[in-house]
C-alpha cells in the first residue's frame, strides 16, 4: 500500500515536470527530489504546489520538489522507474502548463509568483563564482547525510541505555555501530570529493584514508607527530581536491598505453605524501580552531551570539552563503561529537512558523493564503521550512523579517544557557525544528538539554508571533490582503483611502501603497 501511494505521488509530479522527455537528471537529498530539466517553461508549478504530498518547490541550479524526509527516498525510485518505463515506451505529451484562474483578492497564487520571482533573482544574484563553490563543496556532504543521522540517532540510544544501565551486553555493539561511520568519514567525504571535482572517486577515497590509517603514528613528519584522523574531513577535502588536479595534470601528459597503470599510482602518491608531510597538519591545526571558536563563541557571546546567528541565518540561506556551514558542522561532530551551532540555528525556522500562525490569524478573509499556510506549517515544524518561506513570508516582505526576529530570540534563548555552561548540540546534520529532538546530546543530560531547545523554539514561535501580529502588514498592505476572493481587487487609486485595519497598529502607511512588500 505504502508503495502504491509513493508510485501514485510520483506519476502525479512526472506529467507536471514536463514528462519524462524533460528530465536530464534525477537526484534526491534529505528532504527533496532534484530534477534536472531540459526546458523549464513546461513545469506547471502551481499544479504542483497543489498536490497533496508536494510541501514546496524551490529553483536553483536543479528544480527541487519538497516532498519531506522519508516521503522522498521512496518516491524517488519510483519516479526513477516511471521515468524509464515511459522512455521505453510511447513518451507521452507534455501538459500545457494551466493559467492562473482570475481572482478578485491577493490570493496565495499571488504571493507564491511573487515568491517564484524573487527566487529566480536570488538565483542569479547568487550565480557567482564563489558560490558555486561553495555549492559544490555542500555537494560533498549532503549525501553523507543519512548516515549521520542514522548513527547520530543509534549514539543517543546508546547513551541513554548506558545511563539507565540495561542491556550492558549490547551496548559495545551499539558503540561500534554508531562510531564506525564517523571513524572512516573522511575516506566518504575524499570519494564525494573527486566525485564532484571530476576526479575517479575510489582515488579520492584511497588519498584521503591514508589520513584514517592507524599506522600514520609511526610517522615523522619533519618532527611532528602525526595522528591518525588528524585533520579530520578538511584534511579528506583538501587532499582529494589535491589527487583531481594531479590525476588530470597525469591524464594530459601520460601516454595512453601507459594511463592505466601510471596514473593511479602517481595520483595516490603525490597526493599521500603532500597529505602526510603537509595537509594533515595544516587541516588539523584549522579544524582545531574550529572547534575552540565556536565553543568560544558560545561560552563568551552567549545570548548576542546567539541572537546574530539565529536571526541572520535566513537571510545566509537567501545569499546562498549557508553552505558553507556544512563542512563546520561536519568538523565539528568530528571533534566533539555533536555541532553547537545547529540547535540555535534552528531557531530560525521556529521564527518562520510564529510568523505564519500571525499571518494566518491576521488575515481571516484570505482563505487561499490561509490554506496555504495550513498546509505547510506540519513541514515547518519538523524544520522543513521552504512552503512557508517562499509561499508567505518571502512574498509578503515584512513577515519575512519578523520571522527573523522570532528566529534571533529564539538564538538568544539558547546561546544564554550556553554561556552559562549548558552546552549541547546535534550529533547530525539536515534535520532541524521537532525532527531535531532525537538527534541532540550534551553535557548537562537529556532532559535538561530538550528542555532548553523546546524552551528555545517556544520562545521563537511566540516571538515571531507577537512580531508578525503587531508589525508584520502596513495599512494598505492590510487592507489588500485581508479580502476573500469573491471581493473585487484593491487598485492603487483607492487603497489609500482603506480605512485602518482593526485590531492592532500597523506603523505608518507606505508611500506606494500598490507594493506588496513594504
Amino acid at each position: 500500500m505504502s508503495t502504491d501511494k509513493h508510485r501514485a505521488t510520483a506519476a502525479a509530479i512526472l506529467p507536471l515536470v514536463g514528462g519524462p522527455d524533460n528530465i536530464s537528471s534525477i537526484a534526491h537529498c534529505m528532504t527533496r527530489l532534484r530534477l534536472t530539466l531540459r526546458d523549464r517553461s513546461l513545469v506547471q508549478d502551481e499544479a504542483l504546489r497543489a498536490l497533496p504530498a508536494v510541501l514546496g518547490v524551490v529553483e536553483d541550479a536543479t528544480y527541487q520538489i519538497v516532498l519531506g524526509p522519508g516521503a522522498v527516498a521512496r518516491v524517488t525510485p519510483e519516479f526513477e522507474a516511471l521515468v524509464e518505463e515511459a522512455r521505453a515506451a510511447t513518451p507521452a505529451t507534455p501538459a500545457a502548463p494551466a493559467a492562473p484562474a482570475a481572482s478578485g483578492a491577493i490570493t496565495a497564487d499571488d504571493l507564491a509568483a511573487q515568491g517564484a520571482a524573487l527566487k529566480q533573482a536570488q538565483k542569479a544574484r547568487n550565480a557567482t563564482p564563489f558560490k558555486l563553490f561553495l555549492r559544490r563543496i555542500a555537494n560533498i556532504f549532503v549525501p553523507l547525510i543519512p548516515a549521520l543521522i542514522g548513527c547520530g540517532i543509534i549514539a543517543g540510544l546508546n547513551g541513554l541505555l548506558t545511563n539507565l544501565g540495561w542491556v550492558p551486553s549490547v551496548v559495545p555493539a551499539l558503540a561500534a555501530i554508531s562510531a564506525g561511520f564517523m571513524s572512516l568519514i573522511a575516506v566518504f567525504v575524499g570519494h564525494n570529493t573527486a566525485k564532484e571535482f571530476g576526479g575517479t572517486p575510489v582515488l579520492g577515497g584511497a588519498v584521503a584514508a591514508v589520513i584514517v590509517f592507524p599506522g600514520v603514528a609511526k610517522i615523522d613528519a619533519f618532527g611532528l607527530e602525526l595522528k591518525p584522523g588528524q585533520g579530520g574531513v578538511l584534511g579528506a577535502l583538501a587532499a582529494a581536491l589535491l589527487a583531481v588536479h594531479v590525476e588530470k595534470w597525469c591524464r594530459r601528459w601520460v601516454p595512453e598505453a601507459l594511463d592505466v597503470l601510471v596514473t593511479p599510482t602517481l595520483t595516490v602518491l603525490i597526493s599521500g605524501l603532500v597529505t602526510l608531510f603537509g595537509l594533515m597538519f595544516l587541516a588539523g591545526e584549522a579544524s582545531t580552531a574550529i572547534g575552540t571558536f565556536a565553543n568560544w563563541l558560545l561560552s563568551s557571546g552567549g545570548a548576542f551570539a546567539g541572537l546574530v546567528l539565529g536571526g541572520l541565518f535566513l537571510p545566509l540561506v537567501m545569499l546562498g552563503l549557508h553552505q558553507a556551514l556544512i563542512p563546520i558542522h561536519t568538523t565539528l561532530i568530528e571533534q566533539d561529537g555533536y555541532t553547537v551551532l545547529l540547535p540555535i540555528l534552528a531557531m530560525a525556522g521556529a521564527g518562520q512558523v510564529g510568523a505564519a500562525i500571525a499571518v494566518y490569524y491576521r488575515l481571516p478573509h484570505n482563505g487561499s493564503l490561509r490554506a496555504t499556510i495550513r498546509s505547510a506549517l506540519p513541514a515547518g515544524f519538523l524544520g522543513i521550512g521552504e512552503p512557508l518561506i517562499y509561499g508567505v513570508s518571502l512574498p509578503l516582505g515584512r513577515p519575512f523579517v519578523t520571522a527573523c526576529i522570532g528566529g534571533a530570540a529564539g538564538g538568544a534563548f539558547v546561546g544564554l544557557f550556553h554561556q552559562l555552561g549548558v552546552a549541547f548540540g546535534s550529533t547530525a546534520i539536515g534535520p532541524s525544528g521537532w525532527a531535531l529532538f532525537p538527534l541532540l546530546d550534551g553535557r548537562a543530560g537529556a532532559g535538561t538539554t530538550l528542555a532548553i531547545y523546546a524552551g528555545g523554539l517556544l520562545v521563537g514561535y511566540l516571538v515571531g508571533f507577537a512580531a508578525t501580529y503587531f508589525f508584520g502588514f502596513s495599512r494598505a498592505q492590510y487592507a489588500a490582503l485581508n479580502r476573500s476572493e469573491d471581493e473585487p481587487r484593491a487598485t492603487p487609486a483607492d487603497r489609500p483611502g482603506t480605512p485602518p485595519a482593526p485590531g492592532p497598529a500597523a506603523g505608518p502607511e507606505p508611500a506606494d501603497p500598490s507594493v506588496l512588500t513594504h
